[in-house]
């Protein structure tokens, strides 16, 4: 068996309240929201949504240095949508909006970086064989660099 390439371990505090220990990198509390749990953290959508949200902006940055850009500070927002598929609730949306903090004049190659950063996203590429993710990218004036085709 190989190497896992990540791992975090999860504990029953009470209720639907959880640790996840994450190692090196600490320890968070999750939580169901009413009426399910207490609500008393983040819950796995929140999770999930904060992973892709994370993702997207790590790559359009990786991709913006990739041609000695620099994006300033990136902000990012995500919302989700929950239907019911089949009886069961599902995260069946997400939309994410990526804010660079520089304006886009002052970034060469930008246009091939928003062509390319998405495919460099693991988690958003993986998560959207099940659940539509909408991406927008603005600059620091606000003006909209890419937009949900």
């Amino acid at each position: 068996m190989s190497t896992p390439a990540f791992a975090a371990k999860l504990t029953l505090i009470d209720h639907y309240k959880f640790e996840i220990d994450f190692g090196e990198f600490g320890r968070i509390i999750t939580d169901e929201h009413e009426p399910v749990g207490h609500g008393e953290g983040p819950g796995p959508s929140q999770l999930l949504a904060a992973a892709v949200a994370n993702c997207l902006a790590a790559s359009l940055m990786f991709a913006i240095r990739k041609f000695k850009g620099d994006p300033g500070r990136v902000t990012a927002t995500v919302e989700g949508d929950l239907e019911r598929v089949d009886g069961r609730l599902r995260v069946t949306s997400m939309n994410v909006e990526l804010n660079l903090g520089q304006a886009a004049e002052v970034l060469e190659r930008l246009d091939r970086a928003l062509e390319q950063f998405e495919n460099f996203c693991v988690v958003t590429q993986s998560v959207r064989q099940g659940i539509d993710v909408a991406v927008t990218v603005r600059d620091s004036t606000g003006k909209i660099l890419k937009s949900p085709e």
